[in-house]
């Protein structure tokens, strides 16, 4: 595929995604999604076929894609045939794959505790303890403002969640000490948790490695990322009898593991129930110099 050929088509695909309000990590995935396709067609996928259509999805499977990757092609190529070149009929030639739930590897609250204890630093300890004992996400914690800890309604915050939502997630009393005590120690002036560059905040990346670093001091063996902290959160609030559906409120969700709940809880029920955070027998942070 030509750069003279794409380059009217590309524009039109991302002004499409643009009027659409499409996140830009969307938008750069389905450009390169498509690009994919045009490289295996060795032409414009304006000019597709119905036989290419099927000939790149068994070219996919026999070059051992992963199911998740063949489903973003597939988002992508639906997108990029139905509103950009109004073809719905090649749309409908592409197949997703559903592949088989995993149950989420949980650490217990003990591996939890161990974990947080032995986060390098005041900051990725306040971080950590925000992913577990609020249930966030990864890209949410690093997003937090110190505007977002609303203490006296004990509510943290959530802006443009994930599918560009806002909503609160419960503030437990033993992590509003955490944020404070970090607060203390580092007076952050807009972002709760600061990059290197204190304009800029923590990047996930950042997050990541500390606390596989935590994990590793831990003695935890276990394959686990930072999203383990908030299946670990939603199990352990299960354990302890809390409503399905407030958990399904406090992650986020529409959906929780494969129950589709469409219930809301007002945010006086956020506040009464008990973060596992508040269960740990967690030491306060001490009071020393930024991480």
């Amino acid at each position: 595929m030509t750069e003279t050929a794409i380059s009217p088509l590309r524009q039109r695909m991302i002004d499409d995604m643009t009027v659409r309000h499409f996140v830009e990590k969307t938008r750069t995935d389905y450009i390169r999604q498509v690009r994919r396709f045009a490289a295996f067609l060795g032409r414009s996928p304006e000019t597709a076929s119905p036989e290419d259509m099927r000939q790149f999805q068994l070219h996919l499977t026999e070059s051992g894609v992963t199911p998740p990757s063949r489903n973003a092609a597939v988002a992508a190529l639906r997108f990029f045939f139905t509103v950009t070149l109004d073809r719905a009929d090649l749309a409908r030639r592409l197949t997703v794959v559903h592949e088989p739930r995993k149950v989420p590897l949980i650490l217990s609250p003990a591996e939890v505790a161990q974990l947080l204890e032995a986060a390098p630093g005041p900051k990725y300890k306040a971080a950590l303890s925000a992913a577990y004992g609020a249930g966030l996400r990864v890209s949410e914690v690093v997003a937090l403002k110190v505007s977002d800890i609303a203490s006296q309604r004990m509510l943290l915050r959530i802006e443009q969640g994930k599918g560009r939502k806002d909503r609160y997630a419960m503030l437990s009393p033993q992590l509003l000490e955490l944020l404070r005590d970090w607060w203390r120690i580092a007076r952050p002036p807009v972002w709760l948790f600061p990059g290197q560059n204190p304009v800029n905040p923590l990047t996930t990346r950042q997050l990541n490695r500390a606390f596989h670093a935590a994990a590793q001091q831990a003695g935890i063996t276990k394959r686990v990322s930072p999203h383990t902290l908030r299946h670990s959160f939603a199990t352990h609030l299960l354990e302890q009898n809390i409503d399905i559906r407030v958990i399904q409120v406090l992650l986020g969700h529409a959906k929780l593991e494969t129950t589709a709940l469409d219930t809301r809880v007002a945010t006086t029920t956020i506040r009464a129930v008990m973060s596992p955070l508040d269960r740990l027998t967690l030491l306060r942070t001490e009071h020393q110099p930024p991480a």
